[in-house]
């Protein structure tokens, strides 16, 4: 069957689940909750090891399969956490808390990834160890870095590591991906000029630090469109600018600007940082005034190991007979950190029609379930099939 008959049967109550976690959305680290229901139903289904506190906040649960002939171990990652943004979806489930809520669908993820925590400790059908790794804070925080930094690859030993993302707009239950870089590289810049405030009428008379930061706002897109190859991929955007006077009639002595840079290749994005460096400081310079860079890198570039995500394409097309070329997302994604430390891949399932992630009125399609749950568990039972 491409939809593994059990988690069509437990549908309903995965179901339950998710939407008990889209009612209690947790910001970054602070999954307290929803780490105690994840280890207490990885219990209940019988896990032969569970481990909290893992990158803060993680939970890790151990499955063992019914030989272990082979001593093969494979990790199945999901994110926990959710966004501070105020749900808009009028929902009979919707975010009981005030400014957060699952806007990118890690209510499903986690609930995908339990149901198939549950079905693989009933059936135990493979030769080998499972590892399910519940992440918090990947909207941000870091949590893959933390989990990795906590040393989770070694001590349980393991070999390869999985992922999922749902993907609104692609039909619900399809899948996508594709080899190589896939989510870019999320840098971070914070830039303050400094200038002479003064009175409006007498601009002559200052250094303008509001006209300094807009040339360098200007300036700044022509890392992408004149120093960058047009092949390459990248994004420059300016996304805060302000200023240290609140006044209509004052000419500010600061301004600061933050904004975000995305680049897929790590040769692009050392291009990034200096230019930005470079072109603040010059554009400051010509104007009598200093520019104070602070360049932050974020998340690297998320990049798929070729044979495993072959191999993922193939349980896919088992399931939904068919698997998509994923595109090129200049979106940041943490799971980044774990593929850098063992290979793996990251599929996209479709969401269907829906709102886009991050946005108010997104909601998990629950119709997406079973297909989710069935790539888990046939990557288990494909990669480390029963001796």
């Amino acid at each position: 069957m491409p939809i593994k008959n059990r988690f069509a049967e437990l549908q309903d109550e995965i179901t339950t689940w998710r939407r008990d976690l889209h009612e209690n959305p947790e910001i970054l680290f602070e999954t307290h909750r929803t780490s105690a229901l994840v280890a207490e139903k990885l219990k209940e289904f019988g896990c032969d090891e569970i481990v909290t506190g893992i990158g803060r906040t993680g939970v890790v649960g151990v499955i063992q399969g019914k030989t272990d002939t082979a001593g093969k171990v494979v990790g199945l990652r999901a994110d926990m956490d959710a966004l501070p943004i105020h749900e808009q979806t009028g929902l009979e489930y919707a975010s009981k808390t005030d400014g957060a809520m699952h806007a990118c669908g890690h209510d499903g993820h986690t609930a995908m990834l339990l149901g198939a925590a549950k079905y693989l400790s009933e059936t135990r059908n493979f030769d080998g160890t499972v590892v399910v790794i519940f992440q918090p804070a990947e909207e941000g925080g870091g949590g893959g870095k933390e989990m990795c930094d906590d040393g989770m690859m070694a001590r349980w030993n393991i070999q390869e590591v999985y992922g999922m993302h749902n993907w609104p707009g692609q039909p619900v239950g399809s899948f996508a991906i594709r080899p190589g870089a896939f989510f870019a590289a999320t840098d971070q810049f914070d830039i303050t000029f400094e200038g002479k405030g003064g009175h409006a009428a007498k601009p002559n008379e200052t250094i303008d630090t509001t006209v300094m930061a807009s040339q360098a706002v200007l300036a700044l897109q022509t890392i992408a469109s004149r120093n960058t190859d047009p092949v390459e991929q990248i994004v420059v955007s300016v996304t805060s600018f302000e200023t240290s006077s609140k006044a209509f009639n004052v000419i500010p002595q600061k301004v600061q600007i933050k904004g975000t840079v995305r680049t897929l290749s790590n040769a692009i994005r050392d291009l990034a940082e200096k230019r930005i460096n470079e072109i603040c400081a010059g554009v400051a310079a010509t104007m009598g005034g200093t520019a104070d860079v602070t360049y932050h890198r974020g998340y690297p570039v998320m990049v798929n190991h070729e044979e495993q995500t072959e191999f993922a394409a193939d349980v896919a097309k088992s399931i939904s007979g068919d698997c998509n070329d994923a595109p090129l997302v200049m979106g940041g994604e943490d799971f980044a950190f774990m593929l850098e430390e063992r290979p793996g891949a990251y599929i996209l399932v479709g969401n269907g029609d829906t709102a886009a992630v991050h946005h108010p009125e997104y909601n998990f399609n629950d119709e997406a379930i079973p297909a989710g749950c069935s790539w888990w568990a046939e990557i288990v039972e494909k990669r480390m099939p029963a001796a």
